[in-house]
C-alpha cells in the first residue's frame, strides 16, 4: 500500500502553474486562455464568461494539463463546474497524470459535482496513469456519498482494479470504516483476495486500520 499512499498524496494535489498555459484547441490565444484558467482558479464567474466571450478556449490547459473544469472539480466549485460544462467543457479531459474531472471531484468528496459530471457522460471507469479510477480515489479517501453515487451509476461493488484490489480493500487500507460499512451493506465480498492473496481484513490488519479490522472481524 506504500506506493498507493504516495500516489494518493501527490497526484490529485498537483497544482501546476497557471501561467504558461497552452490551448487545448485552435480556439483562443495564450492570454485569453490564461484568463479562463485564472478565473476558474479564483471562482470568478464574471471573468470566466468575459474570457470565453473574447475567444478563450473552454478546455485551455495549464502546463500539467489541468483544464478549468479540472480546477473547479479540485476546488469543489459547483457553480463554476456547471458553467464550464454548459459552455462545452470536455468532462473526459484528463490532466498529464491522467486525472479526470470525475476523479478530482471523487477524491474531494464533492458529490454534487460528481452527479453533474455523471449526468453529462463522464466515464466512471476511466483510469489515470497508474491505473486508478474515481472509485478507488473515493473509497481510499472515505468519500462514502461518492462511493454510493458510483455504485448507483452501475459499478459492480466487487469490481477488481489494479493489483486485484476492490473498493472494500481500498477503504480497509485507509481505515475508512464508514465507507467499508457502506460497501458491505451494498454487497461487497470481504473474502475476495488481491494479487498478494490478501483479503480486505488482512490489509486492514497490515496497515493498522483498527476500525475496519474490527468491523470485518465482527462480520
Amino acid at each position: 500500500m506504500k506506493e498507493l499512499t504516495r500516489y494518493l498524496a501527490t497526484a490529485i494535489l498537483l497544482a501546476g502553474a497557471f501561467g504558461a498555459c497552452q490551448p487545448a484547441s485552435a480556439q483562443g490565444d495564450g492570454e485569453t486562455n490564461r484568463q479562463v484558467l485564472v478565473a476558474a482558479k479564483d471562482g470568478d464567474q464574471q471573468s470566466l464568461l468575459a474570457a470565453l466571450q473574447r475567444g478563450g478556449a473552454v478546455d485551455a490547459m495549464n502546463r500539467i494539463g489541468d483544464t478549468a473544469l479540472i480546477t473547479a472539480c479540485k476546488k469543489g466549485d459547483v457553480a463554476m463546474a456547471r458553467t464550464l460544462i454548459e459552455h462545452g467543457a470536455n468532462v473526459q479531459h484528463a490532466s498529464a497524470p491522467g486525472v479526470t474531472p470525475l476523479m478530482a471531484a471523487a477524491y474531494g468528496g464533492f458529490d454534487e459535482i460528481v452527479a453533474l459530471l455523471l449526468a453529462h457522460g463522464a466515464d466512471p471507469l476511466a483510469t489515470d496513469r497508474v491505473g486508478k479510477t474515481a472509485m478507488e480515489y473515493a473509497a481510499g479517501q472515505g468519500q462514502s456519498r461518492v462511493v454510493s453515487q458510483l455504485l448507483d451509476a452501475g459499478i459492480d461493488v466487487n469490481r477488481t482494479y489494479k493489483n486485484d484490489l476492490t473498493a472494500l480493500m481500498w477503504a480497509a487500507g485507509y481505515d475508512r470504516a464508514d465507507t467499508a460499512q457502506l460497501l458491505l451493506a451494498r454487497g461487497a465480498n470481504p473474502s475476495l483476495k488481491d494479487n498478494r492473496g490478501m483479503t480486505a481484513k488482512d490489509i486492514a490488519v497490515q496497515t493498522k486500520s483498527a476500525r475496519v479490522a474490527s468491523l470485518l472481524s465482527a462480520g
